[in-house]
């Protein structure tokens, strides 16, 4: 069978359409990163209805890859879906939130004990190196907006370095649904301070390759932060 210069052979089209397929995933994984940012940092608010046409206009994109990552939000907890109204940014009640960081509190200790069983030198001077950096931005800025993706960092770093993906992963769906709770909890200088004093006991834990005490200390820091929650919310 001959093919008319017209028409391409059926491996050309199926390349295009996979590559057409990767553009379309990748931008809407930079919408989705974006969305999630503006859901961090307060731009849209919770029980707030996702405006398609606004986001599209600022974002430079067609409505298809907004309603894809407010899609991907919605699997990972920061968005909710109301049939026939559209996407809304999900609000957790008092409870659910409670909940949430006490699951979250014993999965990060698990994997700091874990770690502290097998870490190395290498692994602890990575640490130490976002210990420091979060205590410049404490001593320089104060910024919560620049604490906060390095705090991110610290947490996922020993989530990684734990060895157990399942865990890590059941940790980062904790870590999503409560972006907002934390940030909120880190809002003040001070704040930021004393939760890198609690990094910092985590760290000498796994220095002394201590299971138990990195277990505290991880269990600890993560329920101090349940506290400063509460504080940040109090009117």
């Amino acid at each position: 069978m001959e093919w008319s210069r017209m028409s391409k052979p059926p491996e050309e089209t199926q390349g295009l359409a996979a590559i057409d397929f990767l553009r379309t995933r990748s931008l809407t994984n930079v919408v989705q990163a974006e969305i999630e940012r503006m859901i961090i940092d307060g731009e849209l608010k919770p029980n707030e209805r996702i405006n398609e046409n606004g986001l599209s206009q600022r974002l430079g994109v067609s409505r298809g890859p907004i309603r894809e990552a407010c899609s991907g939000l919605a699997a990972i907890g920061l968005i909710e879906i109301v049939p026939n109204r559209g996407f809304f940014i999900k609000a957790l009640t008092n409870d659910e939130a409670l909940d949430l960081s006490i699951a979250r509190a014993s999965v990060f200790a698990c994997m700091a004990s874990m770690l502290a069983e097998h870490v190395t030198d290498k692994q602890i001077s990575m640490l130490e190196a976002l210990l420091d950096k979060m205590d410049d931005i404490v001593a320089t800025t104060g910024d919560v907006h620049d604490y906060y993706p390095v705090n991110l960092e610290f947490h996922r770093q020993i989530g990684q370095m734990a060895g157990n993906n399942r865990l890590e992963a059941t940790y980062q769906s904790f870590v999503r649904e409560l972006h907002i709770q934390r940030y909120r909890a880190l809002s003040s200088p001070d704040t930021l301070a004393v939760s890198n004093l609690e990094h910092r006991a985590i760290v000498t834990a796994l220095k002394d390759r201590d299971p138990v005490a990195a277990f505290l200390a991880g269990r600890d820091h993560i329920r101090n932060g349940i506290e400063r929650t509460r504080k940040a919310g109090e009117p």
